[in-house]
């Protein structure tokens, strides 16, 4: 299985899009996109060419949710179930680490949740960025602290932007 890659230019950097006929494997940010500019061409599987037209809606706020066809068997089971996790977390919401480890009926494992969030594969289309720590602090993101800023302030609903 050939996998392909593609990218994408968003209002906070260039992603990196890899995927195959069996789904959409990765989104990340690349700090040095030095030499690199989207690219889409027949080759590109349709799970690619759909991502980007998902992420070019997401970040024109005509999208709230993503409705992509995912490779299976990344990361281990602990992980696959905090990813599954992340989608349920509303657009302009945020919810804890500790919130997370609620959910999987397992408090002792917050640590354990903020490591398989920050292994992630697929940035803002499972949206690790709307994890925050407990005392609503703004804690690790792959993508980076300012990015993660941005995402959130971006979703925030306008209403709640007035406030501040």
């Amino acid at each position: 299985m050939t996998i392909a890659t593609s990218y994408l230019t968003t209002p906070i950097g260039l992603l990196e899009l890899r995927g195959s006929d069996a789904g959409l494997e990765a989104v990340r940010f690349l700090d040095d996109s030095a030499g690199l500019s989207e690219t889409r061409t027949s080759a590109v599987p349709s799970c690619l060419q759909e991502a980007q037209r998902q992420l070019r809606a997401y970040f024109g706020r005509e999208l709230r949710d993503f409705s992509l066809t995912y490779a299976a068997g990344q990361g281990t089971s602990f992980q696959r179930r905090v990813w599954e996790l992340l989608p349920t977390v509303g657009f302009g919401r945020t919810a804890s680490y500790l919130d997370l480890a609620r959910q999987l009926d397992n408090v002792g494992a917050v640590r354990a949740v903020g490591a398989a969030n920050g292994q992630n594969p697929l940035a803002i289309v499972w949206p690790c960025h709307r994890i925050i720590g407990a005392s609503g602090q703004l804690t690790g993101y792959a993508g980076g602290l300012p990015r993660k800023k941005w995402l959130l302030e971006f979703e925030r609903p306008a209403f709640q932007q007035s406030l501040f």
